[in-house]
């Protein structure tokens, strides 16, 4: 007898979106980036203007000063590499939804204790023992004093960004009364100081490259961090949990532990930021630590648009208009912080620009 074949209907497959859609989201994302570029622009334009300098003259100064010639693309990297870790403190706790900008404590506090288990350990065991065990030092500090943030937030409803502001104050607070009291070197009479590590114990230069190690230890930190955010079920777990977290609970995730660990992880990345400072910059905890890598990873984090590999190219040109302040200085008698000045333009208005995307005005159609 023969037999009607029916045809069984196949699974619907996924319908991945045109290509005028994916250039379209693209767009949409880049647009508050681009704007708050051009605000900027035309705001430190108009600044300098005032102040009677030729606006294109120092633009051209700030691009010659950091990534004119090599000597300016050392500097540009030497400053990329803590900005990178710091910049890493942000977009890390900004995937289970909460905003920390109190990195610079965490990085003073970690470099605080790898510059005193480093002068303990170099008279014991070789750099290759003493370099990793100063950075775990580090990171350990650091996401402690992040995790309480976290801890703060979730267990007393304590707003993470005022905890995290105050807690970096605190922590300057007890970083300078460390160095000028039980770990102070007698011999720093001028500029209290901790031990110096021996010169043997300094961190070397990358091959090829006159900057030091923390460039290469910062952008592997980057990588393994996306990498952890967008392909593992972990990284899944967290966004889920920071976009939304009623459903998070509701599917079982533990969102509580998911936020107190991205936060420690941020601060964990601002702690090795402090301990390669020591291991690879100063050579011991000082005053010189403190200088402003906290608060700089904030803006280079909201302009990345909190992506852990898009904080490595962001952090490099932010590194490098920090390093063209000298050169403004020298030239047209720019005071040095006049880049603190464009940065502080480009953050307010970076804010701006995100504040208003999605707007009425803003939409299409």
């Amino acid at each position: 007898m023969n037999t009607l074949a029916v045809p069984v209907a196949s699974a619907p497959q996924p319908v991945s979106p045109p290509l005028t859609q994916r250039f379209a989201a693209l767009a949409d994302a880049l647009l508050p980036a681009a704007a708050a570029l051009v605000i900027t622009v035309l705001l430190f334009s108009a600044a300098v203007a005032l102040a009677g300098f030729d606006p294109l003259e120092v633009w051209s100064l700030i691009v010659m000063g950091g990534f004119g010639d090599a000597f300016a693309w050392q500097n540009t990297l030497q400053r990329a590499a803590p900005l990178i870790l710091t910049g890493l403190a942000v977009a890390l706790p900004a995937q289970a939804g909460r905003v920390i900008i109190g990195a610079e404590g965490a990085l003073v506090l970690g470099g605080l204790a790898a510059a005193a288990l480093g002068t303990v350990l170099a008279a014991q065991a070789p750099p290759l023992v003493v370099w990793p065990l100063m950075a775990l030092a580090g990171m350990l500090m650091g996401g402690l004093w992040i995790g309480i943030v976290g801890w703060l937030r979730e267990k007393r409803e304590v707003n993470e960004t005022i905890a995290s502001l105050l807690m970096s104050f605190i922590a300057i607070a007890l970083f300078n009364q460390a160095v000028e009291t039980v770990l102070r070197d007698p011999a720093s009479l001028n500029k209290p100081s901790t031990k110096p590590l021996p010169d043997a114990f300094l961190l070397p230069a990358m091959p090829g490259l006159d900057v030091h190690w923390g460039l290469g230890v910062g952008i592997v930190v980057a990588i393994i961090a996306w990498a952890v955010v967008k392909l593992t079920p972990l990284g899944l777990s967290l966004r889920v949990a920071g976009g939304n977290p009623r459903t998070a609970l509701s599917v079982g995730l533990p969102v509580t532990w998911l936020t107190i660990g991205a936060c420690a992880a941020g601060g964990a990345c601002a702690g090795l930021a402090g301990a390669v400072e020591v291991a690879a910059v100063h050579g011991a905890a000082n005053a010189s630590l403190i200088a402003g890598y906290g608060y700089s990873g904030i803006l280079i984090a909201f302009a990345a648009r909190f992506s852990p590999a898009g904080v490595v190219p962001v952090a490099i040109l932010v590194g490098g208009i920090a390093a063209s302040g000298s050169l403004l200085q020298r030239r047209l008698g720019l005071p040095d912080a006049s880049v603190t000045v464009l940065l502080g333009f480009a953050f307010v208005a970076l804010i701006g620009c995100e504040t208003l995307r999605g707007r009425s005005f803003f939409r299409r159609g």
